[in-house]
């Protein structure tokens, strides 16, 4: 390009009479020679370029070839590694469980980190195993007499269906172990306690059959101690045992229930005994299928002001500590179960 438009300059140009002149001539010359140069490095420029070019993108290919070939034999490798672990793993079924168990618990420490950064407090203290702990049952896994008594007291003693279910099977199964009719029991914890578990009396009886946990302390130790008394369960079978070791020692349920009342010694129960086998009465009829009005009304109770528990002390000098003359009296109303167990 240069070397045209220095001919074009010298021949058509104001230049031209230059040529006249040596010294113009050989300035021209130098001018041309430079050109020519000037064309020599581009092009030199130009495949310098190009086989960097070649160069760059065959090393470019040649990497990506060695990475490609490293990728895949390491995917060969990781397949290997998880199948001959899995082969391991399967044979072992302690690791197995302990893999599982810390890949949940990591998972489930994510969850509940997200779910406490949202503002769900709950899911922290979720605790799946607390079902386990209700004492509950489903009315419809009942039989048919059971159903009947269990929708009959839930409705009297406004108290929700699935616990009284429980109760009530519980009642069948602890009364046939013990030969106590079943419509007993419950009429027992109707009457002492209105089926609150953690009823508690002036003179210390608690739970659904009023069982004086202080006194019969021992019978607890097989449940895990005292504290058991608030377990609905371990209190009904306690009180089963308090109940059929007092008939056993009155010779008769009607005489057994005025000692299971702390009654022996006085005069008259207060019409405890009546109370109760009334409400046996009437959960009997529900069990027959009779029609029953959860309205009717229970035989009355008043007991007579005691200045202590009364036991039968003298029928059986080791049933029970002596009485304490500053435990407070216990006012009209109160039944307490307070027989030890003989031997």
């Amino acid at each position: 390009m240069l070397d045209w438009l220095l001919r074009t300059f010298l021949e058509f140009g104001p230049a031209a009479n230059l040529r006249v002149y040596p010294r113009f001539q050989r300035a021209a010359s130098a001018v041309q020679s430079t050109a020519k140069a000037y064309k020599g490095i581009d092009v030199k420029a130009l495949q310098i370029l190009r086989a960097s070019r070649t160069a760059t993108s065959v090393f470019v290919r040649d990497v990506g070839n060695g990475l490609l070939e490293v990728s895949h034999n390491g995917l060969a490798f990781l397949g290997l590694a998880v199948l001959t672990g899995g082969i391991f793993f399967s044979g072992r079924p302690d690791i197995r469980h302990d893999a599982e168990r810390l890949a949940l618990g990591w998972l489930q420490e994510r969850h509940v980190a997200r779910a406490e950064q949202s503002g769900d407090v709950l899911i922290s203290l979720a605790e799946p195993g607390a079902v386990a702990r209700a004492t509950a049952a489903d009315p419809r896994e009942l039989t048919r007499q059971q159903g009947a008594v269990a929708q009959w007291l839930s409705r009297r003693y406004k108290v929700a269906p699935e616990p009284v279910s429980r109760l009530v099977q519980e009642a069948w199964l602890v009364g046939q172990k013990a030969q106590l009719d079943p419509t007993l029991i419950l009429a027992i914890m109707a009457v002492e306690s209105s089926f609150n578990p953690f009823a508690q009396s002036s003179v210390g009886a608690q739970g659904l059959m009023q069982v004086m946990t202080r006194i019969h302390d021992d019978k607890y130790q097989a449940f895990g101690g005292i504290h058991a008394a608030f377990d609905p369960l371990t209190n009904l079978r306690v009180g089963v045992q308090v109940l059929k070791d007092c008939i056993a020692r009155a010779g008769s349920l009607h005489e057994g229930l005025r000692y299971y009342v702390g009654a022996a010694n006085l005069p008259d129960d207060g019409g405890y005994a009546n109370k109760v086998l009334s409400e046996q009465a009437h959960l009997r009829l529900v069990a027959d299928g009779k029609n029953v009005a959860v309205t009717v009304r229970q035989a009355g109770v008043v007991l007579p002001r005691r200045t202590a528990p009364t036991l039968d002390v003298a029928a059986d000098p080791d049933a029970a500590p002596a009485a304490n003359p500053s435990t407070p009296a216990a006012p009209a109303g109160e039944q307490v179960a307070l027989l030890r167990r003989p031997g």
